[in-house]
């Protein structure tokens, strides 16, 4: 027979393995492209369930046991200090509603109601939804934007006033580690301690000089990008960047705007240490005040990271632990901070609720509008996917 000289392939038989599997690999891809939205989610919520689960197993369950040990210590509570850690606690979330509308620029603002309402219903979604910070800022976003401030002055606002109260937590935080030092000696967390202020800094100058520097430069980058995605618009993406940057720049420059931010912040983060200063105090131990913030300031930059919500078990777990080195017993150190976070952590998750519900629902609605608002309080922090509103598509820029 002679050869096929013709430069066709020979004939592959359908039975191929290999032929076989060259099919099957495209065809997979496909389904798995299609499949993996839908497993991402689940996934990402099963791993921080997990870490949520470890946290309280290893961290809160062993406070609560020796904590119930101590129970007798309930018997000598001082109620007034009691009252006063209270209050205290609710002036340090009054200060901050008082701190957003020193940042809100001129004009016709919320009422300071309102303005606290709408910051206590965001921080009970802190407390509820691990790494909660896109929720809060989501249902915040809304809320402001639904009392009439514009999008871009709600953005600006928010941006500014969480990395201000950074920055003046890490700059307290500091002051209380130098002085502590000098009073009770070098300990090895506060270099560590030191070194993550130092990288926080730095990232927010390098954010705040990219904001108010090269604004012309991003805008245009990202203009690029948003031309190509559907369902956004280039020009106005630029847009909204190059105006958030002249307000951000406007507000930068406002020493009275600076001052007034400085010290409402200031005061939210020194008021919220002595309710944890009281709560101790009502078991009987006087803390010394700049050591119980240098205390108070490594654990709320520990509970910043995003692993729990609102750094709980965090938070719960490494104030005793410090408080213990400086002098206090491990017993008024567990039940003091328990006393403390039951109103810093667990109190604004009903009172949130309710100030969503309050600012949802028209007086004398009754009960039943009442629950269906709250109901729908963390639906309402994104969209059908879970990720909240882009602020881009608020209709005021």
């Amino acid at each position: 027979m002679e050869a096929d000289h013709g430069g066709t392939a020979p004939d592959v038989k359908d039975d191929d393995p290999g032929t076989e599997q060259q099919e099957r690999g495209p065809r997979r891809w496909p389904r798995l492209r299609l499949w993996l939205p839908h497993l991402v989610k689940p996934l990402r919520r099963t791993v921080l369930l997990f870490i949520l689960l470890l946290v309280i197993e290893y961290l809160v369950v062993p406070e609560l046991v020796g904590a119930s040990k101590d129970l007798y210590l309930l018997g000598q509570v001082n109620p007034i200090l009691l009252s006063v850690g209270l209050i205290l606690e609710g002036l340090s979330l009054f200060c901050y509603a008082v701190l957003t509308k020193v940042l809100l620029p001129p004009g016709p603002k919320p009422s300071l109601s309102v303005l606290f309402r709408i910051d206590l219903s965001a921080a009970a979604v802190a407390h509820v939804i691990p790494a909660g910070t896109l929720g809060t800022a989501a249902l915040g976003f809304k809320l402001f934007t639904d009392e009439g401030i514009s999008g871009n002055d709600a953005g600006v606002m928010m941006a500014a006033k969480g990395i201000g109260s950074t920055v003046v937590l890490n700059v307290l935080l500091w002051l209380s580690l130098v002085i502590s030092i000098a009073l009770a000696g070098f300990q090895p967390i506060y270099g560590t301690v030191a070194i993550i202020g130092t990288v926080v800094l730095l990232a927010v100058a390098a954010l705040v000089f990219g904001v108010t520097r090269g604004a012309g430069r991003a805008s245009r980058v990202l203009r690029v990008v948003a031309d190509k995605i559907p369902g956004l618009s280039g020009e106005r993406v630029e847009h909204a960047i190059l105006e958030a940057a002249h307000t951000f720049a406007t507000m930068a420059r406002d020493k009275r705007v600076l001052s007034l931010a400085l010290l409402w912040a200031s005061l939210n983060w020194l008021l919220d240490a002595a309710s944890l200063w009281a709560f101790i105090a009502a078991f009987g131990k006087l803390v010394n005040p700049v050591e119980l913030f240098a205390v108070y300031g490594i654990a709320n930059v520990a509970g910043a990271l995003p692993i729990t919500p609102g750094g709980l078990g965090v938070v719960d777990s490494i104030t005793p632990l410090l408080l213990v080195g400086f002098g206090v017993t491990r017993s008024v150190a567990t039940l003091g901070v328990i006393a403390w976070r039951l109103v810093n952590f667990w109190l604004p998750i009903p009172t949130g609720a309710l100030a969503y519900a309050s600012l949802k629902v028209k007086p004398r609605a009754g009960w039943q509008a009442m629950r269906s608002a709250i109901s729908g309080m963390l639906p309402s922090v994104g969209g059908k996917d879970g990720s909240p509103d882009p602020p881009a598509e608020d209709d005021s820029g």
